[in-house]
C-alpha cells in the first residue's frame, strides 16, 4: 500500500451496453437490449447499497470517503438522463463524495444526446473520455465504430461548451489496415484537438475478441490479414510518445499521457494499489482487511491483507439477482508481486526502499536479482532508489512483468 492512500475510495461502475461490438473489443460488453437498462441500473444501485455490508462480512474495510468515480463501458453515454440521475444519487447516498472528486464517464463519439449531456453535467461529471480509436474514418468504420472524425470534433465542442474541459481521447495502434502514415494522421488530429489527456493502446491479440481470434488462426475476417506487424506497431507507439511529448502531453504510464495536473486520478488508484469498489458486470474491487491497519512486527508494518474480487461477467446471471463475487485474499508475497508489475507501469517506477519497508528484505532482495538481470538486458533502469522501465522495456512490458511473476513463484516455492 502506498502512502496513506487507504483513507479514500474510488468507485468503478460498469455499463456494458453498446450499439455495436467493436472487432478488437475483449471486454464483457455487447449489444444487449435497451430494455435491460432499467433493471441493470436497479442492480447497480442494489450493489452500491450493499457494498459496505458485503465488505464487512468479508472482514474488509471500504472507506466512506470517495474521491474518484469512473463510469466505464461499454457505452455509458447510452444511459437515459433519469437513470444517470438515479445512479449518482445512489453513490451520494451511500458514500461521501468529495466536492472536488474526479468523476469520469466514457462516451462514444456521436452517441451523447443533448439531454444526456445535460444530465452528465448535473450529476457532477468532471471528466469525459471519448473512445475515438482512430481519426481515419475508414479505420474506425472497419473496426466497428459508428462515428467519424466530424462527430468527434462536434462532441469536443459540445463538451467544452457544457463546461467539461478535462477530456481524454483514446487511440489504438495496430488496427486492421492502419499504416504509419494513417497513424500519424490520427496523432496530428489528436494534437489539434488540444485535449489535456490521451490514452494510446497497442492492439491486444487474444481469444477474447473477434479480431484477435481471427489473427491467431491467420484468417482474413475483420481484415485480420491487414493488422500491422509487431515492428510497425512498435514504431507507431514510439511515434506517439515522441509527438505527444513535443506538444506537452507527457507519458506517465505505459498507455497514458497528460499535461501536468491532468493525470487520471482514478486509474492511478489501480497502479498505486489504493482501494476501489467495482459494481456491475465484470467489475473488480480491492479493499484492505479491516483489522490489518496499524499492525506491525519486527519493528516494521505488516502489509495489510488485501481482498480482490470480481463480479459475474454474464449479463443474464447478473440481472437475475444478487451474485457472490469471486474473492481472493492476497498473501504478502502476492501483494509484493503486484507492487512490482503495477508500479512499473508508471514512468516514475518503483521505489525500492518503500517496498523494503512494506514487505521486508526476504521478499524484495530476490526481486532485486531479477532487476539486475533486466537492467543488463536493457529493459529496466535502476537509478538511486527507483527502478523504471526503459523505452524498450515499455514495448516488452508483458515480458518484464512475467519475469517478476516467475521470480515470485520461485521465492514462494523455496519458502515451502
Amino acid at each position: 500500500m502506498t502512502g496513506n492512500g487507504a483513507n479514500s475510495l474510488g468507485i468503478y461502475i460498469s455499463f456494458p451496453f453498446c450499439r455495436s461490438k467493436c472487432t478488437y473489443c475483449n471486454f464483457a460488453s455487447g449489444v444487449y437490449p435497451a430494455a435491460d437498462h432499467v433493471p441493470y441500473v436497479d442492480r447497480l444501485i442494489d450493489d452500491l447499497n450493499a457494498a459496505k455490508a458485503w465488505a464487512a462480512a468479508m472482514g474488509a474495510e471500504l472507506p466512506r470517503r470517495v474521491d474518484t468515480v469512473y463510469l466505464g463501458g461499454g457505452t455509458p453515454s447510452l444511459l437515459e438522463p433519469n437513470l444517470l440521475e438515479r445512479l449518482f444519487a445512489a453513490v451520494r447516498a451511500e458514500f461521501d463524495l468529495d466536492a472536488g472528486a474526479e468523476v469520469t464517464m466514457e462516451c462514444a463519439p456521436g452517441q451523447l444526446a443533448d439531454a444526456t449531456l445535460a444530465a452528465v453535467v448535473a450529476a457532477g461529471v468532471s471528466r469525459v473520455s471519448l473512445g475515438v480509436q482512430s481519426f481515419v474514418d475508414s479505420e474506425a468504420r472497419a473496426s466497428g465504430r459508428l462515428h467519424d472524425r466530424a462527430a468527434v470534433e462536434t462532441d469536443l465542442r459540445r463538451l467544452r461548451a457544457a463546461g467539461i474541459a478535462n477530456l481524454n481521447l483514446d487511440l489504438i495502434a495496430g488496427l486492421a489496415g492502419q499504416t504509419v502514415a494513417s497513424w500519424e494522421e490520427s496523432l496530428a488530429a489528436l494534437v489539434d484537438a488540444g485535449v489535456p489527456h490521451a490514452s494510446v493502446y497497442i492492439l491486444e491479440v487474444d481469444e477474447d475478441s473477434r479480431l484477435g481470434r481471427e489473427v491467431l488462426k491467420r484468417g482474413a475476417r475483420y481484415r485480420a490479414d491487414l493488422v500491422p506487424s509487431d515492428d510497425m506497431i512498435a514504431r507507431m507507439y514510439e511515434l506517439a510518445i515522441e509527438q505527444l511529448e513535443e506538444t506537452g502531453l507527457s507519458q506517465y504510464e505505459i498507455s497514458n499521457f497528460a499535461r501536468p495536473g491532468f493525470e487520471s486520478r482514478h486509474n492511478l488508484r489501480y497502479w498505486q494499489r489504493r482501494p476501489y469498489l467495482g459494481v456491475g458486470l465484470d467489475a473488480s474491487s480491492m479493499a484492505f482487511h479491516a483489522a490489518a491497519f496499524g499492525n506491525g512486527a519486527r519493528g516494521q508494518p505488516e502489509p495489510p491483507d488485501v481482498l480482490r474480487s470480481t463480479t459475474a461477467d454474464d449479463l443474464k446471471q447478473y440481472l437475475a439477482g444478487p451474485t457472490t463475487p469471486e474473492t481472493t485474499w492476497l498473501s504478502p508475497a502476492r501483494q509484493h508481486e503486484e507492487a512490482w508489475f503495477l508500479g512499473l507501469r508508471m514512468n516514475e517506477g518503483v521505489c525500492v526502499d518503500a517496498l523494503r519497508h512494506e514487505f521486508g528484505p526476504e521478499l524484495v532482495e530476490p526481486a532485486m536479482e531479477t532487476v539486475e538481470r533486466l537492467v543488463d538486458d536493457g529493459l529496466l533502469v535502476a537509478d538511486g532508489a527507483r527502478v523504471r522501465l526503459t523505452a524498450r522495456g515499455r514495448l516488452l512490458s508483458n515480458d518484464v512483468f512475467q519475469e517478476f511473476l516467475e521470480s515470485a513463484a520461485a521465492t514462494t516455492a523455496c519458502d515451502r
